[in-house]
């Protein structure tokens, strides 16, 4: 799985925030990741400079094998809860995704054959 990881001008990318979102989104979706191709992180400071609440969004997509992109956004008012947040957002989008290809026991849907 490669993570691609974005920020805009207000937010600084630094090494060290660079493995945190490494680690939360692998954590998180450590048992779907042999299915994930990519998942790409972007980071936004809404209101620049102007402090405000709720103004960090974080945007990931994520591209699984044999299926469109899903993406999905958090916002939160500091970094860290926003990529958190997210990133459970994206795993619930993804077992819901996925669990409609898959049925109760497992197996291919018939839609997929």
């Amino acid at each position: 799985m490669i993570i691609q990881f974005h920020t805009d001008a207000n937010i600084t990318s630094t090494p060290k925030l660079q493995e945190e979102v490494n680690d939360v989104v692998a954590s998180t979706l450590a048992h779907v990741s042999d299915r994930i191709s990519r998942v790409e992180v972007h980071l936004t400071d809404e209101n620049g400079k102007k402090a405000g609440v709720d103004d960090i969004r974080c945007m990931m997509e994520v591209r699984v094998e044999g299926r469109p992109p899903t993406a999905v956004t958090h916002h939160a008012s500091s970094v860290h809860e926003a990529i958190g947040g997210a990133a459970e957002r994206l795993l619930h989008s993804l077992e819901h995704a996925l669990g409609r290809v898959n049925d109760r026991k497992g197996n291919e849907s018939i839609k997929q054959k």
